[in-house]
């Protein structure tokens, strides 16, 4: 099977996405701070990273007919939620077992999308949703204190807040995501000076934050944004899933953070559903490049 050249370069554009999203929890265990004083610098370096993206794309590409409004109030409103409870999920309890959470996320999507958008739901949703929430709650099982528990809480409330945003964008194509996700984060921002603690970072943690936001979030939604527009949602899901994969790598690596083994094996069943799921939707845009790739 040969690609076409564009599907190609969405590809490469996803799985480096993914790659940058998957430093998250490296980059806060890396800046060792309070939650709010981690949100409000990586919310500003954010902010500056896809500001000036805008500033660029208005300047240099072309004109789209685009639009910001309630939808993109209320999408803004959810994504600084999501944002600021995924810190907190990585600060209070293992990447591991945040990630595990948040692989959940192609299912929490199209329950919303089911409840609001009366979008059809198969027997593979259904079969492939029960077993990755099996997963979690074997993932689940391994909470050891209280802050652990509050950070599944987390990790369940930042998806949900993803999978939200997923939906209203579904729903309000001609909505502007990149000003949608800039304006996000200039809300965590004003939501966290009040809350952070004024102090002078070390140049660790001043480097931790500048990387999480122009990086994880900034470049990486960048990326994304581009190669989702070439690849089928399908694929770009299960390319995706790099992150989940990785995230808990990085932090074993650097931090020894160790997984257990509930969490490994409800992290499997997870990702293993996940992938099971995608498939059908992956064989659909294949076939649809293979379709394309005639013309090129």
């Amino acid at each position: 099977m040969t690609l076409s050249r564009e599907r190609r370069t969405g590809i490469y554009l996803v799985i480096a996405s993914a790659l940058m999203w998957s430093t998250a929890g490296l980059f806060v265990r890396m800046a060792d701070m309070d939650v709010w004083s981690m949100v409000a610098w990586r919310s500003a370096f954010s902010f500056v990273t896809l500001g000036a993206f805008l500033i660029v794309q208005r300047r240099v590409g072309k004109p789209r007919l685009s639009t910001y409004g309630m939808p993109g109030v209320a999408a803004s409103v959810v994504s600084a939620f999501a944002a600021i409870t995924y810190i907190a999920s990585l600060q209070w309890t293992t990447v591991a077992t945040v990630m595990t959470v948040y692989a959940t996320l192609p299912f929490i999507a199209t329950g919303i999308a089911f409840l609001w958008l009366r979008d059809r739901v198969t027997y593979r949703f259904v079969a492939a949703g029960g077993a990755a929430f099996v997963g979690v709650a074997i993932s689940v099982g391994a909470a050891v204190s209280a802050r652990d528990v509050l950070g599944i809480l987390c990790a369940f409330a930042m998806t949900t807040g993803c999978a939200t945003q997923i939906v209203i964008a579904r729903r309000f194509p001609e909505m502007d995501t990149t000003m949608m996700t800039a304006f996000a984060a200039l809300a965590c921002l004003c939501i966290a000076l009040p809350l952070m603690h004024f102090e002078i970072l070390i140049p660790q943690q001043l480097l931790a934050c500048a990387l999480y936001g122009v990086f994880t979030t900034g470049i990486g939604y960048i990326l994304l944004l581009l190669g989702s527009r070439r690849v089928g949602s399908g694929e770009a899901g299960l390319l995706s899933m790099l992150d989940v994969v990785l995230g808990p790598v990085w932090v074993w690596l650097f931090y020894d953070e160790q997984i257990s083994l509930p969490v490994l094996v409800g992290g499997a069943v997870v990702l293993a559903a996940v992938l099971w799921y995608l498939a059908s939707d992956r064989t659909t845009a294949v076939a649809a490049g293979q379709s394309l790739s005639g013309l090129d």
